[in-house]
């Protein structure tokens, strides 16, 4: 019997695994658009009855809605370690499994995280858009080495450890927090941790590197900010609901730090381009609305970098997070929880 499954949010770097790894008894459709209530009205009425496997990424969004839309819908797989765009509950109360991936692209997103640090430190892109724009006018594109400065690593998981090496590597002091010090980070690289205001006084650059736990929506906020040196530089390569956008622009525009790129972002199925925000006034949530608007004044500041959630973008991760996905949904067919989140 063959297992009928869509791939939505389908790319052009997720091809090769698919053709170089053939799935017996699936039958795979593959769709470079996002899953939403809005799409989903767009697919051919069989293709919905009989799908009893969907894989969605970060910018869809699994709706009770879209949920009713496929008759046989069996198992919800997100190519992501979170799952915030898929509502649990009502995934549950029809029994549909979902699953996810964990723990992929510790080192890619570690070494973009690096990358970000050395652009804004170095002042790269206004230096380039300098030489593009053809500009006269003299700019000041004087950088900082940053053997000389601190890192605060907030959150020493798989990925703020990976951080912290390479700022080993760099000669850079580190600092760190969380609430399970890991004593290899200590011993190894010498990582002193500290609470989480003595991190924002002391770090030039402060770097988070943690889960969205909902408990820690705008985590970092007006008050975080002001602790910081007014030369430090912000960078968010975890989960965008932690940051208050709002108070971030405000301290940046004020000068009271020097800069910030973000990776990720809340309500990123609008802000990175899956929902055109003008034509979905009418349904985008007051806080997403917000979001956007704010995004969108950080972008115009030559101090700030805003790219869209590709840290863990490397063709090895993809590959690996490709390899689990299919994995954990061969797993549920057989019964098992490998990797079940519902």
């Amino acid at each position: 019997m063959s297992i009928n499954m869509i791939v939505f949010e389908f790319r052009e770097n997720e091809k090769k695994f698919f053709e170089d790894n053939k799935f017996e008894n699936f039958n795979i459709i593959f769709y470079e658009e996002c899953l939403n209530e809005d799409f989903i009205k767009t697919l051919p009425q069989d293709l919905k009855d009989n799908a009893t496997v969907i894989s969605v990424f970060i910018n869809s969004e699994v709706t009770t809605e879209v949920m009713n839309a496929f008759k046989n819908l069996r198992i919800i797989s997100t190519r992501s370690t979170g799952y915030d765009h898929i509502n649990i509950k009502s995934a549950r109360n029809r029994n549909i499994a979902v699953v996810n991936v964990e723990n992929y692209g510790a080192t890619s997103v570690a070494q973009y995280t690096f990358g970000l640090i050395l652009a804004l430190t170095r002042k790269i892109i206004p230096a380039a858009n300098y030489v593009k724009e053809a500009k006269n006018c003299y700019y000041n594109f004087t950088g900082r080495d940053i053997s000389k400065l601190t890192i605060g690593v907030v959150g020493t998981g798989a990925i703020g450890a990976a951080v912290c090496r390479i700022a080993k590597c760099f000669n850079m002091g580190i600092v760190a927090y969380d609430l399970n010090e890991r004593k290899e980070l200590i011993d190894e690289i010498g990582a002193c941790y500290m609470d989480l205001d003595s991190l924002l006084k002391q770090s030039d650059i402060v770097s988070l590197h943690l889960p969205y736990t909902g408990d820690n929506y705008h985590m970092f906020g007006e008050d975080q900010f002001k602790l910081m040196k007014k030369n430090a530089i912000f960078i968010n390569t975890s989960r965008g609901e932690i940051v208050d956008v709002m108070a971030l622009h405000q301290v940046i525009s004020d000068k009271n730090i020097a800069g910030a790129a973000l990776d990720v972002l809340a309500c990123e199925s609008i802000n990175f381009g899956c929902k055109n925000l003008i034509q979905k006034l009418d349904t985008v949530p007051m806080d997403c609305f917000n979001e956007a608007l704010y995004v969108e004044k950080l972008s115009r500041l030559d101090n700030v970098i805003i790219t869209p959630h590709i840290a863990y973008d490397t063709q090895d991760s993809i590959d690996y997070i490709l390899e689990k996905t299919m994995l954990g949904i061969i797993d549920v067919i057989r019964g098992g929880k490998m990797k079940r989140i519902v």
